[in-house]
């Protein structure tokens, strides 16, 4: 095979629409823009949403809720998953990324109380679930915020 023996599979490439080039070709006179209005005139760009004055469907739906914008999006980690660590270690958030537990960027810590703990550790995180804190407790080790 050879460069000059290559070509275009059909249809691979099609030829741009030329418009307003007299009627035979299918687009002239007005060029795909119909008689008049809005659409027909030169420079005409209308807004994302804008629906020709008539009030946008965005601003006619009830707008319900609330978001919060200074809210705090906490990773969470249950119980079962801290069995991994040895007896008596401190665990932070830094050695869960280690461990693979949570993504580098977590922000906040939340540990939950799914599961049994068997290990004796101290768990530093932001919050701790009411099943989680005593759980900690119940295997005698302690919960505390960094």
């Amino acid at each position: 095979m050879d460069l000059h023996t290559l070509s275009n599979e059909p249809g691979a490439r099609k030829s741009r629409k030329r418009r307003g080039r007299g009627r035979a070709s299918g687009l002239g006179k007005t060029a795909g823009k119909g008689h008049k209005g809005q659409n027909a005139r030169k420079g005409h760009k209308h807004k994302l949403g804008f629906e020709g004055g008539q009030m946008p469907l965005m601003r006619r739906l009830p707008k319900r809720g609330f978001k919060n914008p200074a809210r705090t999006s906490y990773a969470v980690i249950n119980l079962a998953a801290l069995n991994r660590f040895a007896d008596g270690e401190v665990v932070d958030a830094a050695k869960l990324v280690a461990a693979g537990l949570l993504p580098a960027r977590a922000a906040a810590v939340k540990i939950l109380g799914q599961g049994a703990l068997e290990r004796k550790l101290t768990v530093k995180a932001a919050a701790f679930s009411a099943a989680a804190a005593s759980k900690i407790a119940a295997a005698g080790g302690s919960c505390a915020k960094p």
